[in-house]
């Protein structure tokens, strides 16, 4: 198993992208400690893990809260002696796209791009604080394509107002920690998916733009914003959940220990970086 013996962190880990992740390294023989503001999603993970036979814990922590985060991960280590892996799944506000930059407000410009950083500064510091006393540890952050679409996507199709700075925020705070933990035996990497038809609206799945009969308007907009993603990959399809989520493992893995410093495209092709 590629995380036997390992002790993996998952911040939103009741969540979609975090909950799926988890379960793929507990799967892995990884002891995953989920972390969340909402304990019932984040049982919900454990239970699971439980029932295939893998280990989980539950704590409350919200990943802005610099003193939460602090003492879970002090608490993690007095009880299992390391952290090996820590992965931010964190929503970034992704629902706050939409808005013509001229026409959006301070608030939700700023939100994501606060949120985002500040999530995931406090969780690498926090974890590559106890990397770098035992040289080891991996550190894997999560963007999107929105800071690297092309030039038709930014004219027309996507408005992603603070999102995509979050996102190529959150790129860029990787390959710095990358650099200045790399020496003491600390990887990290960010996992860079495009969107994930699991994740959208019931009914969306499909990747065709075709509106159910009785759909209503947003779930029609949604069919088609997919369908229209889906087109422009070089696969032909978007990422499935469970491709992150062994990506995430592997990544995590001493397999790939020649990774750091990057961002992992799973983009079935949307973009090319």
């Amino acid at each position: 198993m590629l995380l036997e013996n390992k002790n993996a962190v998952v911040y939103g880990g009741g969540g979609k992208i975090g909950g799926g992740v988890a379960r793929t390294f507990a799967g892995e023989g990884a002891r995953v400690f989920l972390a969340g503001r909402t304990r019932e999603t984040l049982e919900g993970v454990a239970a699971d893990i439980a029932d295939a036979g893998g280990s989980a814990e539950v704590a409350e922590v919200d990943a802005l809260d610099e003193r939460a985060v602090e003492e879970h991960i002090a608490e993690v280590v007095e009880k299992v002696g390391s952290i090996d892996v820590s992965f931010n799944a964190i929503s970034i506000r992704g629902d706050l796209q939409g808005t013509p930059l001229i026409e959006m407000t301070t608030e939700d410009f700023a939100l994501p791009i606060k949120v985002g950083t500040t999530a995931h500064f406090l969780t690498a510091r926090a974890a590559g604080r106890r990397m770098v006393e035992r040289g080891s540890g991996v550190i894997l952050s999560l963007s999107t394509p929105a800071a690297a679409l092309s030039a038709r996507d930014r004219r027309w199709f996507h408005r992603t107002g603070g999102f995509g700075l979050a996102c190529g925020a959150i790129e860029a705070l990787t390959k710095q920690l990358a650099g200045e933990l790399g020496p003491r035996g600390v990887r990290v990497v960010c996992l860079m998916p495009d969107a994930i038809p699991e994740i959208w609206p019931v009914g969306v799945e499909d990747g065709t733009s075709e509106a159910n009969e009785g759909e209503d308007t947003a779930g029609a907009d949604a069919r088609r914003a997919l369908a229209y993603m889906q087109d422009g990959t070089l696969l032909g399809r978007l990422p499935r959940l469970q491709e992150v989520a062994n990506a995430a493992a592997f990544i995590a893995s001493d397999r790939a220990g020649a990774i750091t410093g990057t961002v992992a495209n799973l983009t079935c092709g949307s973009v090319m970086v």
